[in-house]
């Protein structure tokens, strides 16, 4: 399950896929995708890995993050503001899209295991549990070189989280509204963060979150959780029978997701 500004996708445990939300941009024309092992949404486009190592994508392409059509070998995808990138099976990292703060010069990374995008910058997690960044550094989102132990990553518009092998958590960037106020956070296996707020799974299913958003008290009584996704105003989880739940912003639908079933267990950290 994923989420941003305009709609929400759903996984299949079957590899189809299902979406909901506002569709002017063909963002939400995912029906008729198969063999898909992770799905990424950005705001005006959706990404989908396919099992092969190809990727297809959909919606808006005014920057070219669409043009994913010869990526071969690939294993992660992810979305940034108007671009997107991919992490090799060896890896390495390829992007496309734009590239006007940097947040695409990806192409030296090697050993990478993960990949995430903010808005204006790209987090990559080393083999080692260390940490690469690339792109805009305005607010210290990039400030990453120093941390290590890393063993899951999450990047929002203006700040970095990481996870630890510990299941304690780390946050660089803007903290106007609290949202890198995580070292308190232990047993977290799972973490996601946007504009002004983080949001950690703990290991016994309920979710945490830190910073502001007009949804975190909803999320409190989440119970069975194994997935969580957030976007500015919305917060999705993935229960542990398939189901999903959603909490925030509705107003073109994207939380209409309690008729879902057989939700495959895919976190999108962004």
């Amino acid at each position: 399950v994923t989420t941003d500004g305009s709609q929400s996708v759903g996984l299949r445990v079957n590899g189809t896929v299902v979406a909901v939300g506002l569709n002017y941009a063909g963002q939400c024309n995912v029906s008729d995708w198969m063999d898909i092992v992770a799905v990424e949404a950005g705001d005006t486009y959706t990404v989908g890995l396919r099992a092969d190592g190809t990727v297809v994508a959909v919606g808006d392409n005014d920057f070219g993050a669409c043009n994913v059509s010869d990526w071969a070998d690939v294993v992660a995808v992810a979305i940034g503001g108007y671009n997107t990138v991919g992490l090799r099976s060896d890896g390495t990292v390829v992007a496309v899209g734009s590239n006007s703060n940097g947040e695409c010069n990806v192409s030296d990374w090697a050993d990478i295991v993960a990949v995430v995008a903010g808005y204006d910058h790209t987090i990559g997690l080393r083999a080692d549990g260390t940490v690469v960044a690339a792109g805009l550094n305005y607010a210290g989102q990039c400030n990453v070189s120093d941390w290590t132990h890393i063993v899951a990553v999450a990047a929002a518009s203006d700040h970095t989280v990481g996870l630890r092998s510990d299941g304690t958590v780390v946050a660089v960037g803007d903290n106007d509204f609290g949202e890198c106020n995580v070292s308190d956070w232990t047993d977290i296996v799972a973490v996601a963060a946007d504009t002004d707020h983080t949001v950690g799974l703990r290991s016994d299913g309920t979710v945490v979150v830190a910073g502001y958003s007009d949804v975190q008290s909803a999320v409190c009584d989440w119970t069975d959780i194994v997935a969580v996704v957030t976007t500015t105003s919305r917060i999705v989880g993935l229960r542990a029978d398939g189901t999903v739940v959603a909490v925030g912003d509705n107003d073109k639908g994207q939380c209409n997701v309690s008729d879902w079933t057989n939700i495959g267990c895919y976190l999108t950290l962004q």
